[in-house]
C-alpha cells in the first residue's frame, strides 16, 4: 500500500436528482371523446449510493473527484405511463468506510459488509401526476404535482481499516518489522521515527491454513489524542481492530510506563477502546537473556497476558500468533 496511494479523508459535494413532474393529461380516443385523467406519475431522483468492495483499500479514486451529480427523474406522460427514473451513481468505497455530513460532522453509516449499499443523498420523489387527483367532485383535474427537489450537500467519509489485530507502539517499536516477518506486507523499515506514515495491512498464516489480517498503524507519541505527531489522523483506524498487540521495545527505560502512556492515547481518544482484547509483545527480546526475562517479568503490567518476541531472530512469533488466535476465537464466541 503505498503511501502516495492510501487516501483515508476525503470530502465530496454530492447532489441527487430531482424528481420528474406528473403529467397533466386526458385520455383522448376516437370514441371517448371526453375521457378521464391519465396523466402518470414523474419519475424519481437519482441518488447517491455508496457501495461497499472487499477489493479496494483506499478512497484515492475520490480524492479528485469533489463533485457528485445523479440524474434528475423523467416527467410522467399520459396513458398513465410513469416518467424514467433519473439514473443512480453508485460509489465503491472499502471496507470500513464512514460517511458524515461535513457540516456537523454527524455520522450517517458506516459500510461493512461486501456489496452492501447505503444512501448517502436520496434523489428526490417524482410528482403525482393528475389521474391521482380525479374525485367524484373534480372529474377533471387540471394540476399535477412538481417532483421534489434533489439534496446537494457537502459529506465527509473516512476510512477505518478492518483489521483483526492492530498493532500500537511508538515509533521504533518494530511493528513494521513484524508485519513484514509474519506476512507478505512489505512496509518501509528504517531507524528513525515515523518511517510508517500511511497504515499497512497484512496476511498473518497460521495453522491449518487458517489467516488473519493485521494492520500496523503509524507510531503513537504521547499527546497523539490532541492532534500531536501523526497519532490523531491515523488512531481511527485502530476503532476496527478486533484485538490491541501493544508493542514495547525490551530496552525502554519502563515497559510499564511506556504502556500506560499508550493507554492513556487511546482512553482519551476513546475510552471504548479500553473494552478490546489487549496483549503486550516485549520486541527486540534477543537483547535479553533468561535471567533478564525473568527479572522483567513483575514489571510487565499484570492485567493482560504478554509475550517476548524478537522479529529479527524470529523468537517467539509461534507463541504470539498462538495468543493472538486464542483471542480471536474468544472474541468471536
Amino acid at each position: 500500500m503505498a503511501s502516495s496511494n492510501f487516501i483515508d479523508h476525503v470530502r465530496i459535494c454530492a447532489r441527487s436528482g430531482a424528481g420528474g413532474a406528473g403529467a397533466v393529461h386526458f385520455r383522448r380516443e376516437k370514441h371517448v371523446p371526453k375521457g378521464g385523467p391519465d396523466g402518470g406519475n414523474g419519475g424519481r431522483g437519482g441518488h447517491i449510493i455508496l457501495k461497499g468492495s472487499s477489493q479496494m483499500w483506499t478512497l484515492l479514486h475520490l480524492r479528485y473527484r469533489k463533485h457528485v451529480i445523479a440524474g434528475n427523474g423523467g416527467r410522467g406522460e399520459g396513458g398513465r405511463r410513469s416518467g424514467a427514473q433519473g439514473e443512480d451513481i453508485i460509489l465503491e468505497v472499502p471496507l470500513g468506510t464512514v460517511a458524515k455530513k461535513a457540516e456537523t460532522e454527524e455520522v450517517l453509516f458506516e459500510i461493512t459488509q461486501e456489496g452492501e449499499e447505503q444512501i448517502l443523498a436520496p434523489g428526490g420523489m417524482g410528482g403525482l401526476g393528475n389521474e391521482n387527483f380525479k374525485t367524484a367532485t373534480n372529474q377533471t383535474p387540471r394540476y399535477a404535482q412538481p417532483g421534489e427537489e434533489g439534496i446537494e450537500e457537502w459529506f465527509i467519509l473516512e476510512l477505518k481499516l478492518l483489521a483483526d489485530v492492530g498493532l500500537v507502539g511508538f515509533p521504533n517499536a518494530g511493528k513494521s518489522t513484524l508485519l513484514s516477518v509474519v506476512s507478505e506486507a512489505k512496509p518501509e523499515i528504517a531507524n528513525y521515527p515515523f518511517t510508517t506514515l500511511t497504515p499497512n495491512l497484512g496476511v498473518v498464516g497460521y495453522r491449518d491454513h487458517k489467516s488473519f489480517v493485521m494492520a500496523d498503524i503509524p507510531g503513537i507519541i504521547e499527546g497523539a489524542s490532541e492532534g500531536k505527531g501523526l497519532g490523531l489522523r491515523f488512531l481511527r483506524h485502530i476503532e476496527r481492530n478486533s484485538i490491541l498487540l501493544f508493542m514495547v521495545p525490551a530496552d525502554a527505560d519502563d515497559i510499564n510506563e511506556s504502556y500506560q502512556i499508550l493507554l492513556n492515547e487511546l482512553k482519551k481518544y476513546n475510552p471504548e477502546l479500553l473494552d478490546k482484547h489487549r496483549i503486550l509483545a516485549v520486541t527486540k527480546s534477543d537483547l535479553l537473556d533468561e535471567e533478564l526475562r525473568s527479572e522483567m517479568v513483575p514489571l510487565l503490567p499484570k492485567e493482560l497476558p504478554h509475550v517476548f518476541i524478537s522479529s529479527v531472530s524470529q523468537q517467539g512469533l509461534d507463541v504470539l500468533k498462538d495468543e493472538l488466535w486464542k483471542a480471536l476465537i474468544s472474541n468471536n464466541r
